[in-house]
């Protein structure tokens, strides 16, 4: 079987309301870029009630689909439909020692991914008890090793935090989901100077997934670090990114790639839950 895999994905989210709201302005970033390794097919975005929609590509580079509505609505339902073709990313060739990832034209070009954030910082007792767990290898490869130290601490437990919980946070209760792991891996890359940035996108959740079978997938999150190159690392599993990996949006932090954000005037509202389907079609 080929190491390409396509993928057809189906995400719905959204919002309902307690009342009606009279003006809403949304961003959704639910767009699968097109990388070297990674090319999107197509892509559509549906809203519900119908509303014009324009794209950009936002300061990370994701695409966003943005639109508002002036008219009364009860429920806002977002649907973006994608096909994507994935490979397995290319091998790093270039790779840093420390002293070369300390020059100042590095620590200049990556400050944006070396800066600490309110979700991604970590206390100085956290950081020197992950990293006196290393060997002192090069930087890449104690990426890695870090990587599975935190998969190691912090109990991968759907729903045992939020979407504004901390790095340091889940750290304390030794649990969260792939955002908190993401979130808790940059953040200790970024203590000791590797650049790293958080990346959103989909998992395909089966390692032989069946051609043609329809199955729940995730949204997901993971890491890249910079060590002359970028390179893609799913701490939560454990394994190098590959072609069940699909990446939307990139960013410094969850803030910077949510998959709906928007400001309305009306009732309180609540989630509509997630769902997403993703089809292996080869």
């Amino acid at each position: 079987m080929s190491t390409s895999w396509r993928l057809k994905i189906r995400h719905v989210t959204g919002y309902k309301y307690a009342g009606t709201v009279s003006a809403s302005y949304n961003e959704a970033r639910l767009t699968p870029l097109t990388l070297p390794w990674q090319t999107t097919l197509f892509s559509q975005v549906e809203v519900t009630p119908g509303a014009a929609t324009y794209r950009y590509h936002d300061y990370w580079a994701t695409q966003v689909t943005a639109f508002d509505l002036h008219r009364p609505h009860q429920q806002l339902r977002v649907v973006s439909s994608s096909l994507v073709e994935v490979s397995p990313p290319p091998a790093a060739s270039a790779a840093l020692d420390w002293s070369e990832l300390r020059a100042d034209a590095v620590l200049d070009a990556q400050a944006e991914f070396l800066t600490e954030r309110p979700l991604t910082a970590v206390d100085p007792a956290l950081v020197d008890l992950a990293w006196s767990a290393l060997d002192g290898a090069s930087p890449g490869v104690a990426a890695v090793d870090l990587s599975h130290w935190v998969r190691s601490e912090v109990a991968y437990v759907p729903g045992s935090t939020g979407v504004q919980t901390s790095a340091q946070e889940a750290w304390d209760l030794r649990k969260g989901v792939c955002q908190d792991i993401a979130h808790l891996t940059v953040g200790l890359l970024r203590a000791r100077g590797v650049p790293a940035r958080y990346v959103s996108g989909y998992l395909h959740p089966k390692v032989e997934a069946e051609v043609g079978e329809t199955v729940a997938g995730q949204s997901h999150a993971w890491v890249e670090w910079w060590c002359g190159e970028w390179t893609g690392f799913d701490p939560t599993n454990g394994v190098p990114v590959g072609p069940r990996h699909v990446v939307v949006a990139r960013g410094r932090d969850y803030d910077d790639v949510p998959p709906l954000r928007g400001v309305y005037h009306g009732a309180p509202s609540k989630h509509l839950g997630v769902t997403v389907e993703i089809t292996r079609l080869a």
